[in-house]
């Protein structure tokens, strides 16, 4: 689950880093949430082994 929403954080970034610079600020926040997201997951995965 949570790397389907780090991907599509992931894609959405790239995505508005071609398409335009309009968003600013917001396009690097998707960036950071997606790394928190995948951080997250490997925090969690190590935990549980």
């Amino acid at each position: 689950m949570l790397w389907a929403i780090a991907i599509v954080l992931g894609i959405l970034w790239l995505l508005g880093l071609i398409s335009s610079y309009t968003l600013g600020g917001f396009i690097h926040i998707l960036l950071v949430l997606a790394i928190i997201v995948i951080l997250v997951n490997i925090i969690q995965s190590r935990r549980a082994t």
